[in-house]
């Protein structure tokens, strides 16, 4: 028999409300039973696309209804914490956009409130439920690549301006959490700079330099002042190189078979001894466009969280990972704040009573 679809309601309707609901509503793991929005033109949205489906401007009404066994938070993001602690207090599985928390002092709150609900709660890293991105992830694994060397990424477009925090804190959540399932290692550190253009006090555009365990370093752009949308990696080790872009359509992942092979001078130019004494080549080989199986990221997501409910399981992009990526934000934005002064910001780690 068929588990049954958990009752979800979906809590704020603008601009990524709508892609949410919608996969709740077709998911074979959830059924969208209410919208929840204080606006009354993402109400009046909702009711045309949703007709069968109550629209409600009481956040109240949704704690109390029973019926109603998860919640998806779409809000901005000075409410995630607020509404997604409140959620879980009244006994209800939460979905939470990206990032989690402002803090990592609110992450772990809300990690204690979850566990002591017996509650889901999960964050929408969605590049984690990416065909493309997991693929990448697989080849690392392998050792494709050889040795990593560095990884660097781009974010950037023309807009969406926000003024509820900068391009960092919009648009590179994605990249530090595809960042984390790659290399599957803790970061440790970061350096940030940017520069507010449209709003005092709001960096429209962020470079980020994030350190891993193990001396790997991730460089991240996010920007809102780009001619064109770029959602570009380029994933750089000692046998191979890879770029990934997800704006292509038919190239998400391209693998290069170039890399610097070290090769000893002649003997008669003297002793190797030292790494001035090797010849740097350039090789160049084949390019190779793999096929991805490629399912809609968001609606495994959804899927994703329905499981983690019916059965017990703890998320993919669980509490832990919502916290590793506000972390990497929050030290980033100190940061800032300093100027991007030289030396890098060390990471707070997990306690061990949240970790355990």
């Amino acid at each position: 028999m068929k588990p049954r679809r958990i009752p979800t309601c979906i809590v704020g309707y603008g601009y990524w409300g709508p892609n949410l609901a919608r996969n709740i509503a077709t998911g074979a793991t959830t059924e969208l039973v209410a919208i929840c929005d204080s606006d009354g033109e993402s109400r009046r949205r909702a009711r045309m696309q949703h007709p069968a489906v109550p629209v409600i401007p009481s956040w109240e009404d949704v704690l109390s209804d029973n019926e109603i066994g998860a919640v998806v938070i779409a809000l901005p993001m000075a409410k995630h914490f607020e509404f997604a602690l409140q959620a879980l207090k009244a006994g209800k599985h939460v979905m939470v956009e990206k990032p989690l928390a402002e803090t990592v002092s609110q992450c772990d709150a809300l990690e204690v409130a979850a566990r002591q609900s017996g509650c889901v709660l999960m964050v929408g890293h969605t590049f984690e439920y990416n065909g493309a991105v997991l693929a990448v992830r697989d080849y690392l694994r392998q050792g494709l690549l050889g040795e990593l060397y560095y990884i660097a990424m781009r974010r950037l477009n023309l807009g969406i301006v926000r003024s509820d925090g900068n391009a960092m804190w919009s648009l590179a959540p994605h990249d530090i959490s595809i960042l984390c399932t790659w290399l599957e290692r803790e970061p440790v550190s970061v350096n940030a700079s940017g520069v507010a253009h449209l709003q005092p006090g709001i960096e429209d555009v962020v470079f980020l330099t994030v350190h891993f365990d193990g001396g790997v370093v991730g460089h991240i752009q996010s920007s809102w002042l780009d001619p064109g949308k770029v959602r570009e990696a380029t994933v750089v080790g000692s046998k191979k190189m890879l770029v990934y872009d997800d704006v292509s359509l038919d190239a998400k992942l391209r693998l290069y078979d170039k890399g610097i092979v070290r090769q000893a001078k002649p003997a008669s130019l003297g002793h190797a001894e030292d790494f001035a004494s090797f010849q740097m080549i350039a090789r160049a080989g084949d390019i190779l466009i793999p096929k991805i199986n490629f399912r809609e990221p968001l609606a495994a997501q959804v899927e994703h969280f329905g499981q983690c409910i019916q059965d017990g399981s703890e998320p993919r992009t669980g509490a832990a990972s919502g916290r590793r990526v506000v972390a990497v934000l929050e030290a980033a934005q100190r940061s800032l704040r300093n100027r991007g002064e030289l030396e890098a910001v060390h990471l707070e780690r997990r306690p061990t009573e949240v970790a355990a």
